[in-house]
Formats: structure tokens, sequence, C-alpha cells
């Protein structure tokens, strides 16, 4: 590879940094839009006038210094520049999750102190009507879609095109109004506050600073080569940090394109039509990737399938060591050269993901099949490790130095200590200010010497490699003092492509046994070949066939865990497999999809006390609430497998 053109260290606010790039970058695309099928594009100049007219709108409405302003909707032009125009007044932009109910957004915008709101459609505009009553502060909607709100005559909606309006009037008339304000503003200046999933208590406000994100912003640069000429697909949640730090302030400080999908369903569609350069996602948004590969692979014709199967072969064996600029023999790379141009090229390019340079995953735990896999066909896979109270900048994976069991080496400007029960605390330049009007928290979050208490629990490696074990507080023991440590397992269980989501109990317990979700897909796409018929996910969820399969799964990680000597006692005895999803709607996950365990154990204790009182089987009955709004209730009796004398079979296609 050549020399990587790094760009310049960059200081100040974020919208001032736009500003900047308006005089430097000027004609160049600083973001993109599909729109019915088509891609509209906004240059740099173009993206801060819409700033500055946005700006001046919201300050003709009231909007000033120390407010602040709630920002909910799929990835939008419009949203972005709401960031920096609230930014540019020395408001603060609160992003809420677009999929959230109405009661949990009443709870941010009230904490918040919410009495500006930008949001993207009728949906967001409708959620916040029902709850305008209960937030007392909440004065101004203003709304960018205008499809199915001509008739609401709500004093507090404005169309965004009027307050556009508005704001180049105002620009017109006081033109030195937009740089007076943004002047005023400072990097040490709160930027923007992000609200935790609430895993296990009510959601806090983060807040973080123009220097925190520019300053990792410029670390990542250096330590990965951002530059201008790069592109990247903004589909992942607006109020989550690692999409406010690549999509919006990484963007800016390096300069390079957004482009944002049309929908959330054509997301995979936008993905080829780019070709991004950088890529985030979580491991089941790889996972659900190569489920799909695997299912057209399994449907496929005969010579097709034989050559996936033989240039896969050559891909585990030898793409990982070309990736690592490890030494290759002639003849394997021959090999690795005809399987990209029969096999790799093309379903890299299928995925979208041809133009890759770097691809981050983080969140949660990877299979070692799953990552192997990308970086098997010549994606530069990397995993990250942080925090919304980091800027998601603690520890990743150096270019060459790929470890499936680890998180990386800690990043320029970052220091980590190992405390009690192995927890990991962080000082960052991403660190947080203080967590939103909650001092308490604040202090209970920050050591004495200023480092950041993560909650997890990891080791270095020989290497300087970060290594996570579990949440701190997660890790308990049994009653033989085994080390218990759920995630760890439950990530072992969600590595196979058949399992969605698991919960493990163990903690002051005689042994292990679990919940399962089954992965619809893979395990509908399963019975089909083998001829079994079923009606819907609970049917499905209750074949004895579908517990034989998950039955492999468990007996797998169970002949894993025996080689583990501090874990071999630790596994699973018992399992059921759920008869509905796991749901954020049903408070079972947060919106990032985390298991929110505690609420799970004393939601469905009666399953388990059937699996740990020896039951072969438990009725429940579950009330849900369906996607229109309405509620409901799912029962059925669900079986409870032994694992006792299980042996890891693989005779079912379990890999």
């Amino acid at each position: 590879m050549g020399a990587i053109d790094i760009p310049a260290a960059r200081e100040g606010t974020l919208p001032s940094i736009l500003v900047d790039n308006a005089r430097q970058r000027g004609e160049k695309t600083a973001i993109r839009e599909k729109a019915l099928g088509i891609w509209q594009s906004w240059t740099w100049s173009e993206a801060a006038k819409e700033v500055e007219w946005l700006a001046c709108g919201l300050a003709e409405k009231g909007l000033t210094r120390g407010k602040n302003l709630a920002i909910i909707g799929q990835n939008r032009p419009r949203l972005y520049w709401a960031f920096a125009a609230s930014q540019s007044l020395g408001a603060v932009p609160v992003p809420l999750y677009q999929d959230s109910i109405a009661n949990e957004m009443e709870y941010v915008l009230n904490d918040a102190d919410i009495e500006f709101a930008i949001v993207e459609d009728q949906e967001q505009v409708d959620k916040l009507l029902e709850i305008l009553p209960r937030c007392s502060k909440l004065k101004h909607i203003v709304y960018c879609d205008p499809r199915g709100l001509r008739h609401y005559e709500n004093k507090e909606l404005i169309n965004y095109t009027d307050l556009s309006d508005l704001g180049q009037q105002r620009a017109k008339n006081s033109p030195d109004f937009f740089k007076s304000e943004l002047d005023q503003c400072r990097p040490d200046d709160v930027s923007v506050i992000l609200y935790t999933s609430g895993t296990t208590s009510k959601p806090k406000g983060v807040c973080l600073t123009h220097r925190a994100f520019v300053d990792v912003a410029n670390g990542d640069i250096g330590f990965d080569g951002f530059n201008d000429r790069g592109e990247i697909l903004s589909y992942l949640p607006m109020a989550w940090v690692g999409d406010h730090l690549f999509s919006y302030a990484q963007s800016l400080v390096a300069g390079f394109t957004v482009n944002c999908p049309e929908s959330s369903d054509t997301v995979m569609i936008d993905l080829r039509e780019i070709g991004p350069t950088y890529y985030f996602a979580p491991p089941s948004v790889f996972e659900n990737l190569l489920t799909q590969v695997t299912i057209r692979m399994e449907d496929a014709g005969k010579i097709k399938q034989w050559l996936y199967k033989t240039f896969m072969g050559v891909a585990n064996k030898h793409g990982p060591k070309i990736m690592d600029g490890e030494s290759v023999g002639l003849i394997g790379r021959l090999a690795y050269l005809l399987g990209n141009a029969f096999v790799y090229g093309p379903l890299r390019n299928n995925l979208g993901m041809n133009r890759i340079k770097v691809a981050y995953t983080g969140g949660a735990a990877i299979g070692p099949d799953l990552y192997r896999f990308y970086r098997s066909i010549g994606i530069n896979l990397k995993q990250l490790y942080g925090q919304t109270e980091t800027v998601a900048y603690v520890c990743k994976q150096p270019n060459g130095q790929a470890k499936i069991d680890s998180v990386g080496v800690p990043m320029p400007g970052v220091e980590i200590k190992i405390a009690d029960k192995g927890e990991i605390l962080v000082k960052s330049p991403g660190l947080l200010k203080e967590y939103y009007k909650n001092a308490e928290a604040t202090q209970e979050a920050l050591t004495s010497d200023g480092y950041f208490r993560t909650g997890d629990a990891g080791f270095f490696d020989d290497d300087g490699h970060l290594k996570i074990i579990d949440r701190a507080k997660d890790v308990g023991a049994l009653n033989d003092n085994t080390i218990f440590a759920p995630q760890f397992l439950e990530n072992k269980l969600k590595f196979f492509p058949f399992i969605k989501e698991a919960v493990c109990f163990g903690d002051g317990k005689d042994s292990v046994c679990a919940f399962v979700n089954i992965e619809m897909d893979a395990v509908g796409n399963w019975a089909e070949r083998n001829g079994l018929g079923y009606s819907g996910y609970v049917d499905l969820a209750g074949k004895e066939e579908v517990y034989d399969l998950i039955g492999e799964c468990v007996a797998k990680v169970n002949a894993d865990l025996a080689k583990e000597e501090s874990l071999a006692g630790s596994a699973i005895k018992r399992f059921l497999i759920l008869h509905k999803e796991l749901d954020a709607d049903d408070d079972e996950l947060t919106r990032t999809r985390k298991v929110r365990r505690g609420f799970i154990s004393e939601k469905y204790g009666v399953l388990v006390d059937a699996l740990y009182d020896g039951s072969d089987s438990c009725y429940i009955e579950t009330q849900v609430k369906f996607e229109d709004g309405r509620s409901g209730a799912i029962s059925a009796t669900l079986k409870i497998r032994n694992m006792d004398n299980a042996t890891a079979n693989q005779s079912q296609g379990v890999q």
C-alpha cells in the first residue's frame, strides 16, 4: 500500500470546522440523501448555508445559548444540519432513538428540559403530540417531511422549510448574526447530550464536549488514515455515539462524504450503490449478512456451491494471513487470486464492500467464524471498544494485529488501568464532562484520579491487547465457586447462526441454565431444507427437531468450555427456547439490543424456576406490544431440554 494521506489535526468547535470546510472544500460533496430512488447531493458550501439558515430560523423562534433541542428520526441531512445549527447558537442537541415509543421519549424530553424538537416525519410528530400534555417545556416541534401533516393545526408545529425561509430572511437582515453567535462557542462547551441505553436503570444524559469529539476524530484519523476522499453510509441510529462520531464529527474533521439511505429497508441496496470506504456495524448486522449469503448458497446450483466451498477453503487457509501481511507461498497466493476473481470479489461487490478500507464492529462479541469469514475474503474487519462516556474511543485493533479474542490496543491518548475484580478504568480524550443534572452519577462514574469506571471486566494479554470478559457486576459464581460470566456464555451461543439471543442464569446456583431465541430466517431455511413444516415462530420454536438443532449448538459451547479450566464448571445444563423474540418494545432489550437480564429473570421467573426445579416443560402466557400500538398475549407450553449427556454432534449442519 502507498503512503496514506492523513489530514492535519483540526481544532475548534464542530460547526466552526464545518464553516472551515466550506472555505477549504467548498464544491466537494459533503452529504448525500437517496429520495424516491435518486441520490441528491449537497456540497460543503451548500451544507454550511443550510446550517446558517436553520440556525437563524431557530434563533427567530427563541432558541438561545444553553437551551436543549431534541432531534428524532432516521439519518437525514436536515437532521445532521440540526446538530450543527443548534451548536452554532450555543444550544445543545439531544438525539433520541427514532424507534422509541412515546413513553420512552417522554422521560428524555422532560429530563433534558427540551423546548425545541426537530423530527423527521408524521410518525415522530404523532408521538410528541401524544405526550405533549406531559412535557410542559416542549413548545416547538419542527417537522422535515410534511406528508400526512397537511390538516394538523397544532400551534407547536413548524414546517422545516418555513423555518429555513425565516432563517434566510434573518441572515439577510443581520448578516453578522450567525458568525457572532458561532464565535462565542468554545471547544469545552457541551456539544451534545447522548442518553445511555438504560440497561439496568433510567437512561442518563452523557454531556460531551466539542473538544472530546474533535480530539477523538483526530486520533482516529491518525490511527486508520481517514481522509476527505472517503465515503460512509450512515444508517445506524443518530442517538448512538458511534453514528454521532463517524457520521457527524469525523466527517467534519476528516472531510469525507456522508450518505443517508432512503430507508431502513433499502440499506443493502444503497450500500451496494455507494460502495463506502469506511463502514461500521454491530456483529448482528455482519451475522445477518453472512446468514443471507449462506441461505443463497444453499439454494444455488451445484457448480456454484462447489466453487464457493472450494475457494472458501482457500480463503480460510490463506486469507487472514494475506490480510495481516504474513508470508504465504506462491501456490497459496495464486489460489487466492483465483478465488478473488471467481468468489471473493463478486461476493464483496454483492455485499457493497468492494471499496472498504476499514470495517469496524463493536458493542458485542463477534463469533470467530464470522470474524474469520470477512477477513478471509479481503474485508479489513477490526474490533473496537468504547462507551458513550468515552466517545467510543478506548481500544482498536491495529492493521496487521487482528485477534478474534481481543478488542485491540489503547488508542492514542488513552490510559487504561485494571482495578479490583478486573474492572477496566479509562482515561480518554473523549471522556464525558458530566451526566446531565446528575452530579451523584458523575461522581460514581469517575475515580478520584479522573478515570472512568467502564463497568466491564477484562485483562491485557502478552501482546498488550485488551480482552473483555463480561460486565464486572455480572461476573458471579456458581455454588461451587466456578466463575459465572453470563455475557461470555451468551455470546458463545449467539456465535451460531441459528441463535439470535440468549440469556444465561447461574449466579448463586448449582448449574447454568439458559433461554434461547432462534434466528427465524436461518432456522426457517433449515426447516424447509429438511422438510419440516411450521406455521410461525411459536410453532417452529417448539419443534422437537429444532430443540435437537439448538441442543447441538449448546453442546458445542459446552465442549469449548471444557477446554478452559476456570470455566469448565459453567457448562449449560438445561435450556429452553422462548416462544417469542425478545423485544425492546417489551422492555426485554435496550434500544441498542442489549439484554436486560434482571428484567427478563423477573418477567419470566416461572420459566427460570422450571429450569431449576427439574420440570420437563412449563406453561407461560406473556403480554406483548405490537408495532401498531395494540397489546396482546402469546401463550405456549415450553419444553425444557437437559444437556447432561449431550455431545457436540454436528450431523444436522451446526458449524
